[in-house]
């Protein structure tokens, strides 16, 4: 049995029953990758061994690959930046750790927007990485690699992060499952930080099951992250018991100006959908979200001047030779960042310089924190905030060279992060030959709601067909 487009969950059952035999995993997805890896660009680096899990773990022998600033022993963590472009990983992040525990067998490790700063895989140093179901577009970002991996077949699930929607966008895009959980539920040790308050592993995978299932193995209280929370969770729990008698609410922001109409139209028939399955949908205003994408954008570029100020070519990464130190110091980072690195550097530095903090870094912080309480309010009342993901279908690469304009393309999904909520995407639909996706929000560690809804919505809307996806053709 080919096991390539099945999901987690059901290559496990496969193995179970004798009909997949775990020697033959590795291969498959092997001779996959080797197929169309050349079309899409998914991978930075491909491992011609596995770094092999735990011989007694229930998922030994099973693929799946790190998104390339997430450590793992045994590989280079570059970041997709020439600063980083030789740094072979210290120690295994936490994730890797526990995946490892479980018996998962580590493909590789793929492209991203570099340091995770933007929404289209096009920031990498080395080579953008391409849309599955058209290789002409974007896969969206920063976690690009990671859901076209997923999405092209390469491994069944992928590790991704998300600071402003960077599993969720692209797995729209790429129509794929994207889940970021609540802050604090899974370790960041062993992940490069862009912005702390913000970052957030989570899965990227064909089905909300599948998500559910990676999550009770990585999240957890870690002692090297004092950000995590401890709470044990079982994120299937609920995940089959239908959203009969839910209440949920589409902010009238999500769904004004700048919607693309096809991407409306998939929203509007899903919406129906869910009333049909015995739920009630609201429109409401939350007037605060109009400024989601401003604060973000101080706040993000803020954390990340001050995290990224440690490649300055003295401890390690890219070294730059030159007569002095403030020279060298220069040189290194001049060479080693790429223009939206720059960019969000100089930007951070900016605002939390002694003249401007009160102005705009320290304005955000408040506004970010009535943000929160009105998307807790509303939570208050209804089961769960839903929506677009994203507001366009994937652009042409090379099409959009604003910057501006890729950064409104996360409007809906940074809301979750500013709150450190849980939210997910899953896809409900084709247009012309492209995915869309659909967001759940809801409150913090609501988290197996949110995937119940999720899936939901799933079984009775979305594109999954039973246990095996339909693979894009490469």
């Amino acid at each position: 049995m080919n096991p390539v487009g099945l999901t987690l969950e059901a290559i496990l059952k496969e193995i179970e029953s004798g009909r997949l035999n775990r020697d033959e995993l590795f291969p498959a997805f092997h001779e996959r990758i080797k197929m169309v890896d050349s079309k899409v660009k998914a991978f930075i680096s491909v491992l011609d061994e596995p770094i092999e899990g735990t011989e007694d773990g229930d998922f030994y022998g099973i693929p799946y690959a790190l998104k390339d600033n997430i450590m793992a022993i045994g590989t280079k963590t570059t970041c997709a930046s020439r600063i980083l472009e030789n740094y072979d990983s210290p120690y295994d992040a936490t994730v890797t750790e526990k995946l490892k525990k479980h018996g998962f067998f580590l493909m590789g490790k793929t492209n991203l927007d570099e340091f995770a700063m933007g929404s289209s895989t096009e920031n990498s140093a080395f080579f953008p990485s391409r849309n599955p179901w058209d290789t002409e577009r974007i896969p969206g970002g920063s976690s690009g690699g990671s859901a076209v991996a997923v999405a092209s077949g390469e491994v069944p699930f992928a590790l991704g992060s998300d600071t402003g929607g960077s599993i969720r966008q692209p797995s729209a895009y790429c129509g794929v499952v994207g889940f970021k959980p609540t802050y604090g539920l899974v370790s960041r040790y062993g992940l490069v930080a862009f912005a702390s308050s913000l970052d957030q592993i989570g899965p990227i995978t064909l089905s909300v099951r599948d998500s559910a299932l990676v999550m009770n193995m990585i999240h957890g209280k870690d002692p090297r992250d004092m950000t995590t929370v401890d709470r044990k969770i079982d994120f299937m729990r609920e995940i089959e018991e239908g959203i009969d008698g839910m209440k949920f609410v589409i902010p009238e922001e999500f769904i004004s100006e700048g919607l693309q109409d096809e991407v409306r139209d998939v929203i509007d028939r899903t919406v129906r959908k869910i009333e049909s399955l015995g739920a009630k949908v609201v429109r409401k205003s939350l007037p605060s979200l109009k400024y989601v994408v401003a604060v973000y954008y101080i706040i993000a570029p803020a954390e990340a001047s001050s995290n990224l100020a440690r490649y300055d070519g003295v401890k390690y990464g890219l070294r730059v030779e030159m007569d002095d130190l403030k020279s060298m110091y220069m040189r290194t980072r001049d060479e080693g960042f790429g223009m939206e690195v720059k960019r969000r550097i100089m930007l951070g530095t900016f605002t939390l310089s002694a003249a401007y903090y009160e102005a705009y870094f320290g304005k955000a912080q408040k506004v970010r924190t009535m943000i929160k309480n009105e998307v807790n309010e509303i939570l208050k009342e209804y089961d769960a905030i839903i929506g677009p993901t994203t507001p366009t279908l994937p652009p042409k690469i090379g099409e959009i060279t604003d910057p501006l304009t890729y950064y409104l393309m996360d409007i809906y999904t940074i809301p979750a992060n500013l709150v450190g909520a849980p939210a997910i995407s899953i896809p409900v639909d084709f247009v012309k030959g492209l995915p869309v996706g659909f967001q759940v929000m809801g409150k913090r560690y609501d988290d197996p709601k949110i995937l119940r809804i999720a899936r939901s919505i799933e079984r009775n809307v979305g594109i999954l067909d039973g246990n095996r996806y339909n693979l894009p053709k490469l």
